[in-house]
């Protein structure tokens, strides 16, 4: 996890995502350094526009609290569907970067 970690850093920093830039984060963090790891995470990022994946990326919210539904119950349920589709395609696309 620390590899992807540092792939987003060096990204959000402007930095090449590579083995060196990677290994050089990982041993300033004082984190283990597993090459093939690292090695792996770089091949997967090559083609990969990572802000267009971050963008998708669906971030997990708060459950809504137990009870009684509002008037627009019906709605927000058909407001729902569309976006567990995209969650689907999102995992989908991020599932290279997990193996």
């Amino acid at each position: 996890m620390e590899a992807i970690y540092a792939a987003l850093l060096l990204h959000k920093a402007g930095q090449p995502v590579d083995e060196e830039h990677m290994n050089k984060v990982l041993q300033a963090a004082d984190s283990k350094v597993d090459e093939s790891k690292v090695k792996s995470l770089v091949a997967s990022l090559k083609d990969v526009d990572i802000d267009s994946e971050l963008e998708n990326a669906v971030v997990a919210s708060a459950a809504p609290a137990a009870g009684g539904e509002s008037a627009g119950g019906d709605e927000a349920k058909a407001e729902e569907a569309p976006k567990e589709e995209k969650a689907e395609a999102s995992a989908e696309g991020l599932s290279a970067l997990f193996g």
